[in-house]
């Protein structure tokens, strides 16, 4: 049997307004086509990425297509396992993505991993596990003001190639309208669009970790628009999203990490097409033979930057600088995380968490039926 299709993305991610969730019923999975929410409550190190994890490769292994949802903050655990085909989700619902039941016993079952530690032995730990939180805490809040630092510094190269004058916006607008052309040729699809906020990006440990080829990877139609911070590449993403959306497209809209309200790529699955974004630190390499590339900079007077290039090269640095220090902190952050999984993990019967997947994963196989 053909094993089925992973596609990987995160729901949630660091972002300079803090933690930005998209862990809700319309992001998750297609609300009409839900039958099974399983969230996940207990603390770190109880299993609940393992647990998942082992649930979602075996659905692959059986050749249905299967969701991996990847957590910002330890981009190697998983936050959630979605399986479309038959219209069931994992989630970890704790802290900071808190889900709740929002269709009790109907819909969402809650499996609280904690009935399986020994809560005895976990309290005599009580005045570490406080401290490691309270630290945790503290440098993802340090890492969020470094992440404004570095949007506030990302607005400013932004500044110089629309306050200059540089940017044609009438090209840009004619560009936007001739791309729309091609992807929708006229089409429509008449009926109320599933808009899913996603992220393909997020700022983790490792730095800047992106899925875009895994997102893109089996769309025949790839545009790719190519260019600095400031050059109009939202200024056509917005136009393109408001396009499918009227003419009644489902669509996945990610988001940017830097600026979650604001959108970075688009994936149209009915026409098998993929609007990306290329851009540090999300760098997309296309295939020339395939791919649609746009040059931004081909809508940009850079003799109207000259004035600023000292400036613009100092932001660029600065920019770069406080990206690395949030990165920096979020590393450190992670590092107290996994001390703080040593406290609960020798105190947890996985036997017992390993019975109780297998009674999950039976129960999601009946919903092939």
């Amino acid at each position: 049997m053909p094993t089925g299709r992973l596609k990987k993305a995160f729901l949630g991610g660091n972002t300079p307004l803090g933690f930005h969730s998209f862990f809700d019923y319309n992001s998750i999975i297609n609300p009409s086509n839900i039958k099974r929410l399983f969230i996940f409550k207990g603390g770190p190190g109880v299993g609940k990425s393992t647990f998942m994890c082992k649930i979602g490769e075996e659905m692959l292994n059986q050749g249905f297509d299967v969701e991996f949802f990847f957590c910002s903050s330890d981009n190697n655990s998983l936050d959630g396992v979605v399986i479309p085909q038959i219209g069931v989700a994992l989630i970890d619902g704790t802290a900071p993505h808190i889900v709740d039941p929002r269709y009790p016993g109907a819909v969402d079952e809650i499996i609280h991993l904690g009935e399986h530690w020994d809560e005895g032995k976990i309290e005599k730990n009580k005045d570490e596990i406080i401290r490691l939180n309270n630290e945790i805490s503290r440098l993802f809040s340090t890492a969020y003001r470094y992440l404004m630092q570095a949007k506030i510094l990302h607005d400013e190269m932004e500044s110089y190639y629309k306050d200059s004058g540089a940017l044609n916006i009438a090209g840009l607008n004619q560009a936007a309208r001739e791309i729309a052309d091609k992807i929708f040729n006229g089409k429509e699809k008449k009926n109320i669009p599933w808009v899913r906020h996603l992220f393909a990006s997020a700022i983790t440990p490792n730095g800047a970790v992106n899925h875009l080829e895994n997102i893109f990877a089996y769309f025949k139609k790839r545009i790719i628009l190519s260019g600095p911070a400031g050059t109009g590449k939202s200024t056509i993403i917005k136009k393109i999203y408001w396009e499918a959306v009227n003419r009644g497209y489902d669509i996945e809209a990610y988001h940017c990490s830097l600026k979650p309200n604001e959108l970075e790529h688009l994936a149209i699955e009915a026409l098998s097409t993929g609007i990306i974004t290329s851009e540090f630190p999300h760098i997309f390499k296309p295939f020339p033979e395939k791919d649609v590339i746009i040059n931004m900079l081909e809508y940009v007077d850079e003799s109207c930057l000259k004035p600023y290039t000292a400036d613009l090269e100092e932001a660029r640095r600065r920019y770069q600088e406080a990206f690395t220090r949030a990165v920096d902190c979020i590393n450190k952050a992670k590092m107290l995380h996994d001390e703080l999984e040593k406290l609960y993990i020798p105190n947890m019967n996985f036997s017992a968490v390993d019975s109780l997947r297998k009674e999950i994963l039976k129960k999601i196989q009946n919903y092939k039926k």
